[in-house]
């Protein structure tokens, strides 16, 4: 048996009783989806996982993904992503993102159809800085005023990893393989989805891929996403969580952003990321295009 407490009015709750190294009955596994379908971040603190449990765990969601950082794969089990600022004995980076500041982003909006479940397991942390803030972009689209809801209606945006990786801070991070370049072109996404079960709309977005709205020219194109940008990052629909060792946050790229403050570089912080298909039939699902279609998927 397990319990959970509400940590934000309309995203989040922690999950309270489970020790997650152990085997879950199919009650609790069921229970848990139904919880991550209709809330989309759920917190359990006090955990001790080795990367195989951790895997384990996330695979109760849907199958584990190996993205397109290869570079930042686990050694042991590729499907671990590292995020961290350590280096190894050579001085070079045992995983990615290193220090610096995140901005409001949605894991893997740059691909044609993006592996929407996410696991982040903290190891180690900095004494201060490094909180991580996520935001409910189906509250966000709820109170979004109407005459915004009007001009994003049926409208896609258009989606480039190249942004993203401009913006990251080391140089180690911004480099990517030929074969992550040739799986990552420019992808469109409508800007609202409806969710498979309730029928209501969220948003879809990230601040740090997209590049303008298809069919629309840039500088209008950039414009309006920065009016929905400022509407959806509102406090009232953001839930910031403070790192404790041991945490686990299992969360839906579907219909949040999320975003990470930096911290000092001389400080040691360790997490391992998973990224899990969800099940199309319980959790919104983005469907890409490549960005020349200019064909609009209104809800």
């Amino acid at each position: 048996m397990f319990e959970t407490r509400q940590i934000h009015p309309t995203l989040a709750r922690e999950v309270v009783g489970l020790s997650l190294w152990q085997t879950l009955d199919d009650a609790t596994v069921a229970e848990l989806r139904d919880l991550y379908a209709q809330y989309g971040v759920l917190v359990f603190r006090r955990q001790a996982l080795s990367e195989a449990e951790f895997a384990a765990f996330c695979t109760l969601f849907g199958p584990l993904e190996r993205t397109v950082r290869s570079d930042w794969a686990s050694p042991t089990t590729p499907e671990v992503t590292v995020l961290s600022n350590l280096k190894d004995g050579l001085g070079r980076p045992i995983g990615g993102l290193g220090d610096g500041e995140l901005q409001w982003h949605s894991d893997q909006s740059y691909m044609m159809k993006p592996a929407t479940g996410a696991a982040l397991y903290a190891l180690e942390l900095p004494a201060a800085g490094g909180e991580t803030f996520w935001v409910d972009l189906r509250a966000a689209y709820a109170k979004m005023p109407r005459q915004l809801r009007t001009q994003i209606a049926g409208k896609r945006a258009i989606f480039d990893y190249a942004k993203r990786l401009a913006g990251y801070g080391r140089e180690s991070d911004r480099q990517i393989s030929d074969e992550a370049r040739r799986l990552t072109p420019a992808v469109t996404h409508a800007l609202i989805r409806a969710h498979p079960e309730t029928g209501l709309g969220s948003l879809y977005l990230d601040s740090t891929t997209t590049i303008g709205i298809d069919s629309m020219d840039t500088t209008s194109g950039l414009a309006l996403l920065d009016e929905v940008y400022a509407s959806a990052t509102r406090d009232e629909f953001i839930y910031a969580h403070q790192w404790q060792v041991g945490d686990l946050v299992l969360w839906d790229n579907g219909f949040t952003m999320h975003r990470r403050t930096p911290f000092d570089p001389g400080a040691r912080r360790l997490m391992k990321r998973m990224t899990m298909n969800l099940d199309r039939y319980r959790h919104v699902m983005p469907d890409g295009r490549l960005s020349q279609s200019e064909v609009g998927m209104p809800i």
